[in-house]
């Protein structure tokens, strides 16, 4: 079989690298990749945007199915239009993709199914947030509305910190804002529980906790995720079941009274009050890092997996994981998540990876034959062990073999489950 992967981040590195290790895969093409792609798969330098180019260049080459990786293109309806051309591929559609691409879209589907979720309002312009915000009580949530990678969220401590992230959100930061969400603060801990779907049928598919905040002890700017460590603490079969069924089933429902059926994944970020789930926001696809932490524990044939889900034949298979803890550590370019420069080289030559060690590409390509950085994140390190504690320890010694002066990054991931 030929199949493509598109995107060029860690996640769909790891999502190569998981095909990569089935028989039925003949070829892998990735759009457009990265430097670490390149070993496994055949790079295409496609906008992922030029939805035709894209189409032609799949129906040509004869590539039997499509993942989606990154949100954008789900959002932008990528799935309804191959699926026009009768192009086999694994995301959800338009419809069901407005669960990330919209907050408030969510927030309106809570309410109308009883989803549990924090206390919210929707305010279209500066003067009305402001003045709501200063009979609240702090610290609150405010969110841009759209796509934001993960950064358009802010936990403002007071007013002043509120309205400066009123006026960033309204001044255009993450694209044209329209409406913002100010959300009220719920103090737990974090959670996230993923799920795949064939759109009759789901199954879950791991917990993670990914670490957000770009400096160590969570403090700092948010980022698009600085680590990650799977399963989370708090995956319990109680838990889970709380989950399933006052979260994943309510939305599954609403979407097909939508007259959507959803197909892919699906990421829920929960906060969890007192053994209680709240959502706090949906992700349409494989979170990033989390996947990294996710893919290298399945023991299933990843690609018989997809080929289910689009025969809709999800019930007929079992998916069995490792039992192993896996931590993942992100190195980022020096400024991150600020301006930062591109074009550092990387020698990653000497590595020499344990069988239960994994490097992920993110920001990275090839020039002249040399790898070298290009993003934010540059490259995802991953351990899978029986232990955290040496998982972490694992990773953080690859990267002092890496030992990349232009990068940085933390020593604290998996803190919540480590005793120190």
């Amino acid at each position: 079989m030929k199949v493509g992967v598109i995107g060029n981040g860690g996640r769909e590195h790891a999502l190569c690298f998981a095909l990569r290790n089935s028989d039925k895969i003949k070829q892998i093409y990735c759009f457009p990749g990265n430097a670490g792609t390149v070993s496994i798969a055949k790079n295409i330098n496609i906008d992922l945007k030029d939805f035709e180019k894209l189409k032609d260049f799949i129906i040509q080459n004869k590539i039997d199915f499509i993942i989606v990786g990154p949100e954008k293109p789900l959002v932008d309806g990528i799935v309804d239009y191959l699926q026009k051309f009768k192009i086999k591929v694994f995301g959800p559609n338009k419809v069901a993709s407005q669960l990330e691409g919209s907050k408030i879209f969510t927030k309106k589907l809570c309410e109308k199914y009883k989803i549990p979720t924090a206390k919210f309002g929707i305010f279209s312009n500066t003067k009305a947030a402001l003045s709501f915000l200063q009979n609240c009580n702090f610290p609150i949530v405010i969110k841009a509305d759209g796509l934001a990678a993960g950064k358009g969220v802010y936990i403002s401590e007071n007013y002043k910190q509120a309205s400066k992230a009123v006026d960033e959100i309204f001044d255009g930061k993450f694209g044209n804002a329209e409406n913002l969400l100010i959300e009220e603060f719920l103090n737990g801990e974090e959670m996230s529980f993923f799920i795949i779907s064939d759109g009759k049928s789901y199954k879950m598919f791991g917990t993670a906790q990914d670490h957000k905040r770009v400096f160590e002890g969570d403090k700092g700017k948010n980022t698009g995720g600085m680590g990650a460590y799977s399963p989370s603490r708090l995956d319990s079969e109680k838990l889970n079941q709380k989950i399933i069924d006052k979260i994943i089933e309510p939305t599954l429902k609403g979407l097909k009274e939508l007259g959507s059926e959803y197909t892919g994944f699906l990421y829920a970020g929960l906060m969890v009050v007192n053994g209680e789930p709240f959502l706090i926001e949906y992700n349409v696809r494989m979170g990033d890092p989390e996947c990294q932490t996710l893919l290298p524990k399945l023991k299933t044939d990843f690609s018989i997996i997809i080929i289910k889900c689009l025969e809709e034949k999800l019930h007929d298979i079992n998916i069995e994981w490792f039992e192993d803890k896996s931590v993942c550590i992100v190195l980022c370019s020096k400024g991150y998540p600020e301006a930062y420069q591109n074009n550092f080289t990387l020698n990653l030559e000497k590595l020499d990876l344990k069988k239960n060690q994994f490097i992920f590409h993110a920001g990275t390509k090839i020039v002249n034959n040399i790898i070298v950085s290009n993003g934010g994140r540059v490259l995802n390190v991953v351990t899978r062990s029986n232990d955290f504690r040496s998982a972490r320890e694992s990773s953080l010694k690859l990267l002092k073999e890496i030992n990349w002066d232009n990068g940085f990054y933390r020593k604290d991931i998996a803190h919540k489950v480590i005793k120190e």
